[in-house]
């Protein structure tokens, strides 16, 4: 299938797909007028490539996952791959706790129940709620 069909069927943009190209995320072959001809598993592996990205992960991540999802390749090398994925995860989770945090010291100050140290307390902000 051409570029514009692939577009079409996944809802990747033209030039998302030749950036998801120039990174080794998918593959096309040349057709003898110049046009690229991806196979029909372009498909999954773009709707794959976008929902990774969209969870966090970049495209030099990405570039070594795709590979071990369509198997062949070393099970140490993939086996790794998902260690990093899970340290990615991790980080992610740890970075919701800090703004969690921050969310409620914030959310203390504004209702009056808590003082920054060194202060009278704010005076003159409404209170919220989250």
């Amino acid at each position: 299938m051409r570029i514009g069909e692939l577009s079409r069927a996944t809802g990747a943009s033209t030039r998302a797909l030749r950036y998801y190209e120039e990174q080794g995320l998918i593959r096309s072959e040349r057709l003898p007028n110049g046009y690229r001809d991806y196979g029909p598993e372009a498909v999954g592996v773009v709707e794959f490539v976008q929902d990774l990205l969209a969870a966090g992960l970049s495209s030099r991540v990405l570039r070594d996952v795709v590979p071990c999802v369509g198997g062949g390749h070393e099970s140490t090398a993939c086996s790794e791959l998902l260690t990093m994925v899970q340290q990615v995860r991790d980080d992610l989770l740890d970075q919701e706790r800090r703004i969690r945090a921050r969310r409620q010291a914030l959310e203390q100050y504004l209702t009056g129940r808590r003082s920054p140290r060194g202060s009278t307390g704010l005076t003159g902000v409404p209170g919220t709620s989250a």
